[in-house]
């Protein structure tokens, strides 16, 4: 394993400094009934938890962070926040799930990245029957909706890929003369994000008629994948290679290590997260761009959202559909900003009011009714 790879791998494993996205419409607060105790609490100082992929990525790191921030500003311990690990396994995810709430007899609050689409089905399942409460991110099937679950399945926050993936492909096609072959490194296969970064190249290329994707393979999310993935690319397609399009930061590391490795230093390449590191590539000209989703707010609102569903705080059923179902904010990032971004959002500790659960998704709303 290369010196870059190993680097990022130990680095990864530490905690990251937490940093925020302010969304362009603002964090105007908004009231939210119950919180002045006149709901009746449904559970009793339920148990907290995250269920998520791995350790090994700035992005969980950052995640579990906004739920550990959470935890604190109801006055527990960080280390109250129980981390569950899926490791990219469905089948963990949810005997994990499952694990956590017999342990504690169904009073718990669950944030959940369900690792596939169709895990959540079974897991919101689960959580219902014993009647727990869980908010989930990113994946899930389009036809489960967390108000066909009454009150516990409180909520579902996903980011809208195709529109942002499709911004950083132009980007790659401009620098790359508007002609070429491109390849794409994905995501895990059944993955929403993975599905939807994957349709905005191709939508991005609609527009581009001299542009050619030469292939499209899931790295499923990972460093080391996608350096053999890149490798195997080069191999097979050679100099007809002119641009790489990931579908997140991990694997463009992986990208540009398989690149150096042939002695290719100037491959345009794009990228998805806004990771630290990714951010400082984009600022070295090493990435043209990457997309930042917040992810601290994302684990902390997660988390928030099902500990007071759980407590009576508020009755999700009571709610729109627009707050139970939405999008999650992001922002493009590219060399002319990335110094910018860095000292506005990477440099500072963010302090969210985690009771002001919807205010920075205003004018990205997924369902409206």
């Amino acid at each position: 394993m290369s010196t870059f790879i190993k680097d990022f791998i130990e680095r990864e494993t530490i905690s990251r400094r937490n940093f925020i996205l302010t969304s362009a419409v603002g964090m105007g607060a908004m009231l939210i009934p119950g919180f002045d105790g006149s709901a009746r609490a449904a559970l009793k100082d339920p148990a907290i938890a995250w269920s998520y992929r791995d350790r090994a990525s700035a992005y969980w790191n950052s995640i579990v962070s906004g739920g550990e921030a959470f935890v604190e500003s109801i006055g527990k311990q960080k280390g109250e926040l129980v981390s569950l690990i899926n490791e990219g396994s469905s089948e963990k995810s949810l005997a994990d799930i499952k694990a956590f709430i017999a342990k504690n007899n169904g009073n718990c609050a669950i944030a959940a990245d369900c690792n596939d689409s169709p895990n959540a089905r079974p897991v919101v399942e689960a959580v219902k029957t014993a009647g727990a409460y869980v908010s989930t991110i990113w994946n899930k099937t389009d036809d489960l909706h967390p108000w066909d679950f009454g009150d516990n399945y409180v909520s579902h926050m996903t980011w809208s890929d195709v529109e942002p993936a499709a911004q950083t492909a132009k980007i790659l096609f401009e620098a790359m003369g508007g002609e070429g072959g491109v390849v794409h490194l994905g995501g895990i296969a059944a993955n929403n994000p993975a599905i939807e970064r994957l349709a905005g190249l191709k939508k991005a290329a609609e527009d581009y008629p001299k542009i050619e994707i030469l292939d499209a393979q899931p790295a499923d999310w990972d460093t080391q994948k996608g350096a053999a993935l890149m490798s195997s690319f080069l191999t097979r397609y050679g100099d007809k290679i002119k641009g790489v399009h990931c579908a997140n930061d991990n694997i463009a590391y992986g990208v540009i290590e398989a690149l150096r490795a042939e002695g290719i230093e100037d491959m345009p390449i794009v990228a998805y997260d806004g990771n630290p590191d990714a951010v400082k590539l984009v600022m070295e000209g090493k990435l043209l761009a990457t997309v930042f989703t917040n992810p601290h707010w994302g684990g902390g609102i997660s988390a928030a959202l099902a500990y007071y569903a759980a407590t009576g705080a508020f009755k999700p059923s009571e709610e729109p559909n627009e707050h139970r179902e939405f999008y999650g904010p992001t922002i493009l990032i590219s060399q002319k900003d990335a110094a910018d971004f860095k000292a506005k959002y990477m440099d500072e500790t963010p302090k969210y009011d985690w009771k002001d659960f919807w205010s920075p998704t205003r004018g990205q709303i997924k369902y409206s009714g």
